[in-house]
């Protein structure tokens, strides 16, 4: 009998969100899938990590990916970075010589001559992070490669697709023709870039937020159907529906570079000693070995502010999966609070100043902290060592995807953070 495993990931939805009036697909699906009741994001609760959290099975401390937005030492200078462009992965390598400093499924599955297959329509840099050095398939608009970081042009491709609900329909065609009909892989990923696109553009619980909620959920719908017709004829497929994150209510921006300024810990914009990288409600602050005296004085300044909830540093940064190294001084948690914002969506949070022309509107939505709601993604689960309809309580996060993942297709999972969530089957 032929295992696969197949993944919708509908970016940003909150799990208060999943309910019979809102996104009824998911909710009936939820009668035959085990609900996770108390999953969890990462820190940053962002995309481009999630994926990384993922594709490896384990936190940033191992995988090495600190971030949406991290900073890199280059020359003996710390230079921020967007980690959603197509070609940070390969500057990353340049750079450590490797990307990912742990095996991703689709490096794992390989290895076993299965195949991994990702459709994704959030950045480049989310969807290269689930196999940044080719060894299975990454189909994105911006970006597609096959085995060996082939490129992908012409038919091969899915370059028209568009970042909204009628980009996620394209997409999720062509993920039904070519993973799930075509190609047969073990693994199959369709990534939506809804609801997360529009909630960053417009209040939660907005009319137009609510409709690409709606329609998210039926591209959901979708692939059920189509798993389950492959299931009639006789493929064991593990199905998971999940989101990476939630969303809060941008209720300010800080601008924290400014901050550090007018602080008289940074001399300027252009001092590159200090730096803060944004990762919306999250942010992450570097600090150059050249200037390791400032340290004391850049943590009391953070623990003092009202716009940072929690400051982590050191051995403290373990709590949240990360790792006192590569410059990383400390990680702050922006602050949040339960009021409810104009549409009655609860979660409040102040947001750090992107850098670029990159927008942070107030009155949307936003993450990358530890805000309840952004840290309030959604998870079910059917298949082998599922129980329909059943509730769990116990942990779970990205990282346990991997290692549920492996043991569907009856592969090892050792060293990864997370654990397999199957109930345990004497049997197998």
């Amino acid at each position: 009998m032929t295992r696969r495993a197949v993944v919708v990931v509908l970016d940003g939805l909150r799990r208060d969100m999943v309910r019979p009036d809102t996104t009824p697909a998911l909710a009936e699906f939820a009668g035959a899938a085990t609900w996770f009741a108390r999953h969890r994001s990462v820190f940053p609760s962002a995309t481009r990590v999630v994926s990384a959290c993922f594709a490896t099975g384990c936190l940033p401390a191992r995988h090495g990916l600190q971030g949406n937005s991290v900073a890199l030492m280059e020359a003996g200078v710390l230079v921020a970075h967007d980690v959603g462009r197509p070609d940070f992965m390969d500057h990353l390598r340049s750079l450590r010589g490797h990307s990912l400093a742990v095996p991703t499924l689709a490096e794992r599955l390989a290895a076993a001559g299965r195949e991994v297959m990702v459709f994704s329509n959030v950045s480049p840099g989310a969807a290269r992070a689930h196999d940044p050095d080719g060894h299975g398939w990454v189909l994105h608009r911006a970006w597609a490669h096959g085995p060996g970081l082939r490129p992908l042009q012409g038919e091969e491709a899915v370059a028209a697709v568009t970042l909204d609900a009628a980009g996620d329909a394209m997409l999720t065609e062509a993920f039904l023709a070519r993973a799930l009909a075509g190609r047969e892989a073990a693994l199959a990923v369709l990534w939506l870039g809804e609801p997360d696109a529009t909630q960053h553009a417009v209040p939660l619980g907005a009319p137009a937020a609510m409709q690409a909620i709606a329609a998210a959920d039926a591209r959901f719908a979708q692939i059920r159907a189509a798993v389950q017709a492959r299931r009639d004829a006789g493929e064991d497929i593990l199905l998971i529906a999940c989101s990476d994150h939630g969303h809060q209510t941008v209720r300010a921006v800080v601008d924290v570079e400014a901050e550090f300024i007018a602080a008289g810990l940074k001399r300027d914009a252009a001092d590159a000693g200090l730096l803060s990288v944004s990762n919306g409600t999250g942010l992450l602050v570097y600090l150059h070995p050249d200037r390791a005296a400032q340290a004391g004085a850049v943590l009391d300044f953070l623990a003092a502010q009202p716009w940072a909830g929690a400051v982590f540093s050191g051995a403290g940064l373990a709590e949240i999966g990360h790792a006192a190294r590569d410059h990383l001084l400390c990680a702050v948690a922006m602050a949040t609070e339960p009021e409810p914002n104009e549409y009655g969506i609860p979660g409040l949070a102040y947001a750090a100043k992107p850098a670029g022309s990159k927008p942070d509107r107030l009155g949307c939505g936003q993450h990358g902290g530890l805000g309840a709601a952004e840290q309030m993604p959604f998870l079910m689960i059917e298949g082998a060592g599922f129980t329909a309809g059943a509730r769990h309580d116990g942990p779970s996060s990205p990282i346990d995807l991997a290692p549920s993942i492996l043991r569907h297709l009856r592969l090892a999972a050792d060293g990864c953070d997370g654990v397999a969530l199957q109930t345990p089957n004497p049997g197998e």
